[in-house]
């Protein structure tokens, strides 16, 4: 059986649903498998044959390993029905170019990537209560960035068993990603701005989740935290499902040969997506090269480059803002696998980030890490010049969130000469971020005055792309969350929402 162990080396050993349903370890850290179970090339380049569905399975069966194949099916067939997805086969790869793809992951209810994680989460969580013996009522917890959010709130939402509680940066998410949380109907949800950034609310509700009085009260009412963000396991791994399904995909439309090498190309704000792509590189995908693509906020950039992770920087609001982060929780899994599972050593850098906002790893650490990543960033100027040269080109448009991947990509062939076949991660539709999509592609005249939703409509008459259906009259919508809080407030909100 695949066990999990903490990166801070809280020794017990359990198995996934252990791992999902406690989202995070006792003491503070992440969990991840001890041991993998590598696939063999014969087998990925059976994927090739199957639907989306089937792959998830043969995916996800090496790491749920205490998941029948019966409850993996039921929960991927509700997860990815074809009334949750605009595209049958899920998470398409569309051709921009001879050497270079798109992942697209928005078709799901929210036109975000987090969909094809938060609609299985749920499932997930509530088979690992099940097989647990769990009697508690979970209540998940959530920082957002924007995209996040939204997700979990269409997954969780009226699940037995289970409340959730979202907090997102008040201004810090666009119009219409704070419009999909604030309306978001359900009997066991609930949504709080927070005044701050990502990091404040993501900081916030670390703090809740070890807070050991707080956990001892909820215990008292038959309550329990668990996570939904990509710290919890059952997050993660269904992103390495995509991809595997995208090399497949490339295989069945002759861009590939069984066992040829591509690069992915990941926009990157917490490092939970491109962690996934290296897990998958783990498992035996053929992967050349990992690009981290980061925006004006390129902390990771710069740690990929030097081993020096240092967030006491300047933190810059961005038209990219689900990748406005300056602490990537999930690095400290890739740490702990670079390491061999040195839990002291990952404790101590996660220590010092804390403490004095940086660590640095060294080299023989920088080594492992480069042997698998290059990074790069990309500014605004340089984002929205590229979702006009995409569209000029190729009559595609691109939100500004794979607009970076798509600019990155180009430094990163400029820098390396590499030409490898390679996939930019495209995370959002463009609607979701309509107005600087739109600026991009019409100039600020034909744009001025008019909000967001309006722009929804622009977008779609000018480039004859369909508005999403979960996007569509939103701002008619009743505002059903409106509590705005300072972070240090957050704590005694979920205690006044928990009635403890």
């Amino acid at each position: 059986m695949v066990l999990y162990e903490s990166t801070r080396g809280h020794k017990e050993a359990i198995p996934s649903a252990e791992a999902i349903k406690k989202g995070i370890s006792p003491d503070g850290g992440l969990y991840v498998p001890q041991k993998l179970k590598p696939l063999t090339l014969d087998e990925i380049k059976g994927l090739a044959a199957l639907p989306y569905t089937q792959r998830a399975v043969t995916i996800l069966e090496r790491f749920l390993d205490d998941f029948t194949r019966e409850e993996l099916l039921d929960c991927v067939n509700q997860a990815y029905a074809p009334e949750k997805f605009s595209s049958p086969d899920i998470a398409p790869v569309v051709t921009l170019n001879e050497h270079l793809c798109l992942l697209e992951l928005w078709h799901g209810p929210t036109c975000a990537f987090k969909d094809m994680a938060l609609q299985i989460l749920p499932r997930f969580l509530v088979k690992s209560m099940e097989k647990t013996g769990e009697t508690s009522e979970i209540v998940i917890l959530v920082a957002t960035s924007g995209d996040t959010g939204k997700a979990a709130l269409e997954g969780f939402a009226d699940v037995d068993g289970t409340r959730i509680m979202v907090f997102y940066p008040d201004s810090g998410v666009s119009e219409v990603q704070k419009y999909q949380m604030i309306t978001q109907t359900g009997r066991n949800v609930k949504v709080v701005g927070v005044k701050g950034n990502f990091d404040d609310a993501q900081t916030g509700v670390k703090q809740i989740f070890t807070d050991e009085t707080l956990n001892a009260e909820l215990e008292l009412k038959g309550l329990k935290f668990s996570s939904a963000n990509s710290i919890n396991w059952g997050r993660l791994v269904p992103q390495i499902v995509y991809y595997f399904s995208a090399y497949a995909d490339m295989i069945k439309n002759g861009r590939i040969k069984a066992g040829d090498k591509v690069n992915f190309v990941v926009p990157t704000g917490n490092f939970g997506n491109i962690l996934a792509g290296f897990y998958a590189k783990l498992m035996g995908l053929p992967v050349n090269k990992l690009v981290c693509a980061s925006n004006d906020n390129n902390v990771l950039t710069d740690f990929i480059r030097t081993g020096i992770y240092d967030r006491r920087r300047q933190f810059v609001k961005t038209i990219s803002p689900s990748m406005d982060i300056l602490i990537s929780s999930n690095l400290e899994r890739l740490l702990y696998e670079l390491t061999d599972h040195d839990a002291e050593k990952v404790g101590g850098w996660m220590k010092q980030l804390n403490e004095k906002g940086c660590y640095n790893v060294g080299s023989k650490v920088l080594e492992k890490i480069q042997q698998h990543f290059w990074a790069g960033w990309t500014n605004q100027t340089e984002t929205l010049k590229t979702i006009e040269c995409v569209y000029d080109e190729y009559h595609y448009v691109s939100d500004t969130h794979t607009a970076v991947g798509i600019d990155v990509y180009e430094k990163y062939v400029i820098t390396t000469g590499d030409l490898t076949p390679a996939v930019v991660v495209s995370t959002a539709s463009p609607f979701k971020f309509n107005e600087s999509v739109c600026k991009a592609l019409f100039g600020q005249n034909d744009i001025e005055g008019k909000n967001e939703f309006e722009l929804l409509e622009l977008l779609s008459q000018k480039t004859g792309w369909s508005i999403p259906a979960g996007l569509k009259n939103l701002d008619k919508k009743a505002v059903l969350h409106n509590t705005l809080c300072d972070k240090n407030e957050m704590k005694g909100i979920v205690r006044q929402a928990l009635s403890l």
